[in-house]
């Protein structure tokens, strides 16, 4: 299982959300770029971005960012945030990203993740709250579930489902293995999970889940980073040695 760092850009800033709370907001960086460089010194394999602002708006006003984080670092990007339309997309892939991550335009267009899905690595973003499929940077409630969304994206070709829990995202209380577990056996699809973790305890925990066979591809990890609660490089050795 991968360890995906995750680094979310606001206002050209490092930053995590509570909750998926623009109100809620606390700044860890101001240059988004040497904490990718530090998350891939420290052996990282996949590096998590987020344009949030995009995500909201639909306006890519942290694109530079992505652009400058995928040209500094060796290892691969994964970015999300209002990434809704063929141009969108194939400007980040220009950029050196490796795959993006379609939340709303999943929902809104799900054409759009189909076309892309036959030539580039795309994954759908699944945010929930209480297994609502939200989009808007999360803010919208879609009215289906993850499963249901999921199950639409079954034969599309796409790379990975990213599966976050709204309600645990920044509160380091644990991931929704329960989700996680119903998510398993409802595709054959990569799962990577996000949001509640918390510790090294909750890597195992989530690296240990298994269905039919099937373990997550990959975990986000934000605010135990930036907290100090998980280290880069301790967590990568660990989920690495296959625990």
């Amino acid at each position: 299982m991968e360890l995906f760092p995750a680094i979310d850009v606001r206002g050209g800033r490092c930053v995590r959300l509570l909750q998926g709370d623009y109100a809620q907001e606390t700044v860890y960086s101001d240059d988004p770029v040497a904490q990718a460089v530090a998350f891939a010194e420290a052996g990282a394999g996949w590096i998590h971005v987020v344009d949030l602002d995009a995500a909201r708006t639909g306006i890519p006003e942290n694109r530079d960012v992505v652009a400058a984080i995928a040209e500094a670092v060796d290892v691969p990007i994964q970015t999300g945030g209002g990434i809704r339309s063929i141009e969108a997309a194939s400007i980040l892939f220009d950029a050196g990203v490796e795959r993006v991550v379609i939340g709303t335009a999943a929902l809104t267009d799900p054409d759009l993740v189909r076309t892309l899905a036959r030539d580039h690595r795309v994954a759908v973003g699944l945010d929930a709250k209480s297994g609502e499929v939200t989009t808007d940077g999360w803010l919208v409630g879609s009215g289906r579930t993850v499963l249901d969304v999921a199950r639409t994206f079954a034969g599309a070709g796409v790379d990975a489902f990213v599966v976050t829990d709204i309600s645990r995202d920044g509160t380091l209380e644990g991931p929704d293995v329960v989700g996680l577990i119903e998510m398993l056996g409802a595709t054959q699809v990569d799962v990577v999970a996000s949001g509640g973790v918390g510790t090294l305890v909750d890597l195992v925990t989530l690296a240990g889940i298994e269905v039919d066979g099937r373990r997550l591809a990959g975990v986000i990890a934000g605010k135990a980073i930036y907290e100090g609660h998980v280290a880069v490089a301790e967590a990568v050795a660990l989920l690495r040695g296959g625990v």
